[in-house]
């Protein structure tokens, strides 16, 4: 019999090339899960090569957001972290379409059987009952409270709130309640809820942080596509703080040779616009993260992709990320310890972190249905520092 794998030659076989950037999104495939049991690999069998995915033009496969409304069993996670300075989180969506590739929320997709990759970007699920849960919950006889932190798998002030409004709803009941919290996002439209949170921040209940990553808006438009420009997030920084709402600024991540050499530029701007606190975090690259990260490099920086990642392993031990509490915010070694020193001289400079702001006063809850708010647990700071 013959042999019909002989029939084939080189000229049958079509790679596929490697992964192109699509426009407006971060991540630049849709790597697959970790719990998904099955696994895909491209061909290209002449088609894709020939007319696009598919045989489609690459308009006609345009990636489209969807946003699923869902109505939530819970709001509220808990955090047991001891590097993480909240214990409270409140996220009202899942997935977020500002498409930043390093945002280590993107293996969370995993636990409902989509991408950490262009999913988490363009499947977007709304809880919609955010706010009638938060009131439910505020009304336990055994809720303790203590600052909610709005916004961190997620950012609340993403696009699908301009019309869905959860977010805007969930902060009237944290007002009608006067229950504390602290935010945090890179979008302007944190500005259409001032009327809420100036009166709130008046009375010691309400700071923001805004973060920047850089100031070069070619950079920010491939590594936070659909998120408001640095130029804009400035400004948002100005609004908030002259509408009296305690304002600062995460620099997260620190990506070496990328967004490093901007440190203290961004700590000098953000100073400039009102910031009164500064924070940073060196990249982290969890689960998913670390391939989606390695592939944008490929895609957008392959002259220096290598030496990005070798800077990185240096500060993480050798591997791509080091989980540990005690390193996983910061990193270890001359790197880290160079950044950490050029951040620090740069706040002492610029006046930043000794300012007054951000103390969030819990002494004036009132939990639904008229009964006055237990104290708050003792803590050494009652500062909401997101960061």
């Amino acid at each position: 019999m013959k042999d019909d794998s002989s029939s084939f030659s080189s000229d049958d076989w079509h790679p596929v090339a490697p992964p192109a950037p699509r426009k407006g999104r971060g991540a630049v495939t849709n790597l697959q899960g970790r719990y998904e049991t099955a696994e895909r690999e491209a061909f290209d069998d002449g088609w894709i090569s020939a007319g696009g995915e598919e045989g489609l033009s690459p308009e006609a496969t345009a990636l489209r957001t969807m946003v699923f409304r869902e109505r939530a069993r819970t709001i509220l996670t808990r955090n047991q972290s001891p590097d993480i300075p909240f214990n409270v989180s409140l996220n009202p969506y899942r997935g977020c379409e500002h498409g930043c590739i390093y945002c280590f929320a993107r293996p969370t997709h995993s636990y409902l059987g989509l991408s950490p990759g262009l999913d988490f970007e363009s499947r977007i699920y709304a809880k919609v009952n955010a706010a009638e849960l938060l009131e439910r919950e505020l009304a336990k006889p055994s809720y303790v409270p203590e600052p909610i932190a709005l916004g961190v798998n997620t950012d609340a002030w993403q696009p699908a709130e301009r019309e869905l409004c959860i977010t805007r709803r969930v902060i009237e009941v944290l007002r009608e309640h006067g229950h504390p919290f602290g935010a945090v996002t890179k979008s302007s439209l944190i500005e259409r809820d001032l009327d809420l949170l100036a009166p709130m921040a008046q009375r010691g209940q309400c700071m923001a942080a805004v973060t920047i990553t850089t100031l070069d808006a070619g950079l920010a438009r491939t590594l936070e596509p659909r998120a408001a420009t640095p130029e804009r997030r400035l400004r948002t920084i100005r609004t908030l703080s002259e509408a009296g709402v305690p304002v600062g600024v995460s620099i997260a991540p620190v990506i070496p040779f990328v967004t490093e050499p901007d440190l203290e530029r961004i700590l000098e701007a953000c100073a400039q616009a009102g910031a009164v606190s500064a924070s940073y975090i060196v990249l982290r690259l969890p689960w998913e993260v670390a391939p989606l990260f390695r592939q944008w490099l490929d895609a957008h920086f392959p002259d220096r992709a290598a030496r990005v990642m070798s800077r990185i392993q240096e500060m993480r031990g050798g591997k791509d990320y080091d989980s540990s509490f005690a390193h996983r915010m910061k990193g270890t070694g001359p790197w880290a310890d160079l950044v950490r020193q050029r951040f620090h001289k740069a706040v002492q400079r610029l006046g930043l972190n000794g300012r007054r702001g951000g103390i969030l006063d819990m002494s004036h809850f009132r939990r639904p249905g008229g009964g006055a708010g237990r104290p708050a647990p003792a803590r050494e700071n009652r500062q909401l520092d997101l960061f």
